[in-house]
């Protein structure tokens, strides 16, 4: 056998090899990294869903576009216990296979108190609202449009009428 031929071969097995684990890549994953928990596409994409019906889209961009899901996702992976993540986890499962309206409904029933839901689905939904909110107000669309900062003694205003007593 040629020697060229066989080196040649050889080489390109290897090549192949090394760029095989990215073509294998198992779709279907999060889009951000995550250490503690297993979310997949669907339910990452149910995650943006709820956000956006607790914050909608008006004049000012919604939770979605924000992308305050993933804010939740990080803050539960990196701030939460292992059983609180669990308790959100079985909370979300609740609402797989719901969409538009549905969705809609059993959110109002929840944020409602409706007696006779799980446990989970009660911690679930307060995470969600507390994290999206929390996400939404330290954005940095709210924080440069929104928000006016001025330094802590503020501006001095030297004419500010004073009343005596």
């Amino acid at each position: 056998m040629n020697r060229r031929l066989a080196i040649k071969q050889v080489l390109i097995f290897a090549g192949g090899m090394a760029l095989l684990p990215s073509c294998l890549r198992e779709e279907g994953k999060v889009s951000i990294q995550l250490k503690h928990l297993d979310i997949s596409a669907t339910q990452e994409k149910l995650l943006a869903e709820i956000a956006e019906l607790i914050i909608p889209k008006t004049d000012t961009p919604g939770a979605k576009e924000l992308k305050l899901h993933l804010f939740v996702l990080k803050m539960l992976d990196d701030c939460y216990e292992k059983q609180e993540q669990e308790s959100f986890i079985k909370g979300m499962n609740t609402f797989e296979g719901l969409a538009g309206a549905e969705l809609k409904q059993k959110l109002m029933e929840v944020n409602a108190g409706k007696p006779g839901l799980p446990k989970e689905t009660g911690d679930f939904y307060a995470i969600m609202k507390s994290r999206t909110i929390g996400g939404y107000l330290n954005s940095k669309y709210v924080m440069s449009n929104l928000v006016i900062w001025e330094l802590v003694p503020g501006r001095y205003n030297g004419y500010f009428p004073v009343k005596t007593a």
